[in-house]
């Protein structure tokens, strides 16, 4: 049988030729590969250099091969954080026409480290919390999508940090299976075997002596199943508000804040019964929303400030017209976050007189704002609007705190 190349793209077949597809790959010469961490597998995996790309190269029967292939295809279809599959190669013989086996060949996702690699480098449990959250919103979004993964481990899971972000890729779907919807049994199994798998390695991690001190196996691979059973529960809810009572929308993203997760993209669909609510999780880093904040609005705040502001800034996005993630035809966020400066915070801010701004400058005020505007539609059990919000902080809030914020003599004045 003569050497078989199968990819989608019609330039990766002419980048793989050169490799030497007549060894086994544990005999390829040291120059075609590429010194990277990789995590414990129970086939041969290289990682090896075509032409400008680095890909990773795992070596297995044709039938998975062709199988995986197309499951890391139809997960790419789907939008879940994985490997970008490239080519499967069948046909291959050694010098003496004995027949070797297929491999699986899938682009290296760059910046990134397997999860096990990250664990060996004894780093903070603070920041291997941090890891294993991101680790359960992967798990999530492959059993929202009708996956069942079958073998989650460390070392079959990659790490990447984004823009601040902490995100974790599938790399292994040998075992999985995808279906319409997922059965609660089949979630608690493949969560199950996600736990046994992790504990087992952090035991293995922990005998090396690579694992903290204060990081115990059985524990983390508890918590994983606690993460993931109240993300789950959480974005899963199905939510019906009555039209216009975004307060509502706000005490969801404030219960996802509450477990540690910020609200990467939300969907507002609107029906007869009311507006309903979807979400996208995300695990971010320290200073992530003051970056993102700045990029988009040009406005600087605090850490906790920037959060609030980001989230008002996404429900209102939600409801325009012209918001749609992913659809090319739509409104640039970068474009909405400028309306929403123009249209929504500016006016709010302007409308308290400056006398009673003292020092606080724009984002706290926003910040401040906003909270009251939560606590008014609590007690009051509806969206009393931004408009209320600031008559009644105005009124009752700020005079009561006026020596605190009155600014000094030489100070300059507040801008918006």
């Amino acid at each position: 049988m003569a050497l078989q190349i199968s990819a989608t793209n019609p330039e990766h077949p002419a980048l793989l030729l050169d490799l030497p597809w007549q060894l086994p790959l544990e005999e390829w010469p040291e120059h075609y590969l590429v010194p990277l961490p990789r995590g414990i597998s129970r086939h041969v995996v290289r990682y090896a250099r075509a032409g400008a790309e680095v890909v990773a190269v795992k070596e297995l029967a044709e039938r998975p091969a062709l199988r995986e292939y197309e499951m890391l295809r139809s997960l790419d279809r789907l939008n879940i954080p994985s490997v970008d599959p490239l080519a499967v190669v069948t046909g291959r013989t050694d010098g003496d026409d004995a027949p070797l086996e297929s491999v699986l060949i899938t682009r290296h996702l760059g910046g990134s480290m397997p999860y096990r690699s990250m664990f060996e480098t004894t780093m903070r449990p603070a920041t291997m919390h941090r890891l294993m959250d991101a680790l359960a919103v992967l798990l999530v979004r492959l059993h929202l999508a009708g996956f069942a993964w079958g073998d989650c481990s460390l070392s079959n899971t990659l790490f990447r940090r984004d823009a601040g972000a902490y995100a974790a890729y599938l790399v292994d779907a040998e075992t999985g299976e995808l279906q319409p919807q997922l059965s609660s049994g089949q979630r608690e199994y493949d969560l199950d075997l996600a736990r046994v798998n992790i504990s087992g390695e952090l035991l293995d991690l922990e005998a090396s002596g690579a694992l903290h001190p204060s990081v115990d196996p059985i524990e983390f691979g508890m918590e994983i199943c606690d993460r993931y059973n109240s993300l789950w529960q959480e974005l899963t809810r199905t939510s019906v508000y009555p039209a216009g009572q975004h307060h509502y929308i706000d005490r969801r993203i404030r219960r996802l804040n509450d477990l540690g997760f910020d609200v990467a993209e939300m969907q507002i669909g609107h029906s007869s019964n009311g507006d309903t609510v979807t979400f996208v999780p995300k695990v971010v880093d320290a200073g992530h929303h003051q970056r993102q904040l700045l990029r988009l609005t040009g406005l600087d705040a605090e850490e906790n400030q920037a959060r609030r502001l980001l989230n008002d800034l996404e429900s209102w996005m939600a409801t325009q017209d012209d918001y749609a993630p992913g659809d090319p035809l739509a409104a640039r966020p970068e474009v909405l976050a400028h309306r929403w400066v123009r249209d929504v915070f500016r006016p709010t801010v302007r409308a308290v007189p400056r006398e009673l701004r003292g020092t606080m400058d724009a984002a706290e005020l926003y910040h401040g704002l906003l909270e009251h505007r939560w606590y008014l539609s609590e007690r009051a059990q509806h969206d009393i609007g931004l408009d209320t919000a600031v008559e009644d902080y105005v009124t009752n809030i700020l005079p009561k705190v006026r020596d605190t914020l009155t600014p000094p003599a030489d100070a300059a004045e507040p801008s918006v």
